[in-house]
């Protein structure tokens, strides 16, 4: 009996959390298209200015662009080349994101993706099930995949600030309110332990949720939601650029 690559890689994704090629969740949940495009599009560098790197999924693709507004003249606003996904997927692309030139700052974050129940038969976007499905990542496999990305960020060099999982709301259908907590939790323990930088945009959203949902049940920000990100996003990046300098 023959199977494609693609019903393989999306048993192998449910079973091992883990699927660089085709993850589980389907192209719709990247938010590459092209209301995004101008988040990807990376600026050239002004090598007067600090080069900062973002780290993140679509949450941070959705406030790219604001915080590249409130950044002009203090510093190269960069992103990763979609979207960041799972902590394990990560690990696993941190060295094609870093790349080969040096990072004054990485702003970084996964937890979303992580704590979001998926299974194959589910009809949702992304095959999004918390009744049915599978967490992405267990507690104990994002504590052991944050530690291995923080090992490897570390070695750049860069004043490095972890980003707190922004709230999942009321009827979300595949994360459960409240499990960002959990996972927030542990990053900020992993965090501290290394001496990280922590940006609590968990708390910032929370000023203004719900009026800044994209909708009711749905993790993303709209318009508003992505410039009320973006202010603390900046005011975070600004302390770590002079926190940078002060240490050289």
């Amino acid at each position: 009996m023959k199977f494609t690559t693609s019903f393989i890689c999306a048993i192998t994704l449910f079973s091992s959390h883990v699927c660089a090629e085709k993850p589980l969740a389907d192209a719709s949940e990247l938010y590459e298209g092209k209301e995004f495009k101008k988040a990807f599009a990376n600026p050239k560098d002004d090598s007067a200015l600090p080069r900062v790197l973002l780290i993140g999924d679509s949450i941070s693709i959705g406030y790219t662009v604001p915080v590249r507004k409130r950044m002009v003249g203090k510093a190269n606003i960069h992103r990763i080349p979609g979207n960041g996904q799972t902590a394990g997927y990560g690990v696993q692309k941190l060295d094609k994101w870093l790349g080969d030139k040096p990072w004054d700052v990485i702003h970084f974050n996964w937890g979303l993706w992580d704590l979001c129940y998926r299974h194959p038969e589910s009809k949702n976007q992304g095959h999004r099930d918390k009744v049915n499905g599978e967490v992405s990542t267990t507690t104990d496999e994002y504590r052991a995949q944050l530690e291995k990305a923080v090992a490897i960020l570390k070695k750049t060099n860069a004043t490095l600030v972890w980003c707190a999982t922004t709230p999942v709301p009321d009827k979300e259908t595949g994360r459960i309110k409240g499990d960002e907590l959990i996972y927030n939790k542990i990053a900020e323990e992993i965090m501290t332990k290394h001496g990280i930088m922590i940006n609590k945009l968990h708390a910032h959203a929370l000023k203004e949720i719900p009026e800044i949902y994209i909708k009711p049940g749905n993790v993303h920000f709209n318009a508003k939601g992505n410039e009320h990100l973006a202010d603390q996003v900046a005011k975070s990046l600004l302390e770590a650029i002079n926190k940078k300098k002060t240490k050289n």
